[in-house]
């Protein structure tokens, strides 16, 4: 008890002695720098509207920096701006702008490095070379922040938000384009990702390399070099999120590469040139996903094996699934599949027989790409009839034994 009253005591005075220290034209500082020398731990520093210029700002002090009127920090292409090496550090309300670029140093609007419970929101980042960057940080959160680049030569581009070796982060609601990734996540363990819109990006929407137990949720990843990139990872959840228009010669709404026992649940896959490509992937659930009018809506390569791909819905893709090899050691069960033409006689919802989603052409294909410009010819369709009746070129055993006669929870 004695304890417990010490602790509420002293945890009183720090709360009594944190005051305010107001910067801006007519208030107590004139420079944000004056105010962060003057600030003690638990501070608030208000920075009112207007430009400042003052180079690199560190926060090294567990402090509140507050802006009112979105006043602009402006790195005038020198510096990185704001620098964080504290814990308990909040930040909100600020333009950020015109940070420097170095080729042999990642500079950023806002970095963060080896610092906990650091939370920034609402702020603006404008032509950074990378937006906000953590390095081995815990249990921070970048929220609802608008980050956008100028769209450069990628080796000249950041990332709009960066993890590096970070822990149980929240990245949720933010707006991300012109940059190289939206979102990048480096040996990142137990973090969530949510209701982000990450645009017109170069490369990736948000990739993932080495990170594991993640979960990333109701994102929309539309007109980006590619959606989605999840590689050397395993234990990532990836539910309700929106892949669209990623088009290109190596575009993908999702790419998975190396990547383990995870789940892919109810996301919309529209317009991708590749709605799904799968290599090296293991032990997937893929289910409940809507594929529609992409290019490709599964491209699963011979070295994927132990995924389940179960109740999807199929719709106006050119190709429903293709591969690259005979052996078939995947699960395809109960998806909705718009080309098939078998019949229920019990009426029970399920076809009578079994479905192949591999067309001939889509074999001649993969092997001879240019055979592209016989789409939708009479010859390639008599080719798919043909082979449907006495199967030859295609994997005789991958096949969907009990398909959906109608489109699933739509």
């Amino acid at each position: 008890m004695r304890l417990l009253l010490n602790l509420l005591l002293v945890l009183s005075v720090f709360k009594l002695s944190a005051t305010n220290l107001h910067v801006g034209a007519g208030q107590a500082f004139n420079t944000i720098l004056s105010a962060l020398a003057k600030a003690q731990s638990g501070d608030t520093i208000v920075v009112h509207e207007g430009i400042y210029t003052e180079g690199n700002l560190t926060i090294n002090k567990s402090l509140s920096l507050i802006g009112i009127g979105y006043p602009i920090l402006d790195g005038q292409h020198n510096c990185e701006i704001l620098t964080v090496t504290a814990s308990d550090v909040y930040i909100k309300g600020f333009e950020i702008r015109n940070s420097g670029q170095l080729s042999t140093l990642d500079v950023a609007g806002i970095k963060v490095l080896s610092a906990s419970r650091v939370v920034i929101e609402d702020n603006r980042l404008r032509d950074c070379n990378f937006g906000i960057y953590l390095s081995d940080c815990n249990d921070c959160q970048v929220t609802r922040n608008d980050v956008q680049g100028i769209i450069k030569e990628e080796q000249n581009s950041g990332n709009g938000i960066h993890l590096w070796k970070c822990s149980r982060a929240l990245v949720a609601e933010n707006h991300l384009s012109g940059q190289r990734d939206g979102i990048y996540f480096e040996f990142v363990t137990d973090s969530e990702v949510r209701y982000n819109n990450s645009e017109q990006n170069l490369r990736y929407g948000l990739h993932f390399m080495f990170s594991h137990n993640d979960h990333y949720h109701h994102n929309r990843f539309h007109h980006n070099g590619a959606g989605v990139a999840v590689m050397y990872s395993r234990q990532v959840q990836m539910t309700e999120n929106e892949f669209g228009y990623n088009w290109g010669g190596s575009a993908y709404g999702l790419l998975l590469k190396d990547i383990s026992d995870s789940h892919i649940w109810k996301n919309n896959f529209e317009h991708n040139s590749a709605a799904v490509y799968m290599e090296g992937a293991s032990r997937i659930i893929l289910e409940q996903n809507q594929f529609r009018e992409n290019g490709w809506a599964l491209r699963v390569q011979a070295s994927c094996d132990a995924n389940v791909i179960r109740q999807n819905n199929f719709f106006g893709n050119s190709f429903d699934v293709s591969t690259n090899g005979s052996l078939v050691l995947n699960t395809f069960n109960g998806n909705y599949w718009d080309r098939y033409e078998g019949y229920d006689l019990n009426r029970d919802g399920v076809g009578d027989v079994p479905f192949r989603p591999v067309s001939l052409y889509a074999v001649v294909v993969e092997r001879m790409p240019y055979g592209l410009m016989l789409m939708r010819s009479f010859m390639v369709y008599l080719m798919d009839k043909a082979e449907k009746i006495i199967p030859s070129l295609t994997p005789e055993q991958l096949m969907d034994d009990k398909p959906a006669m109608k489109p699933l929870g739509v």
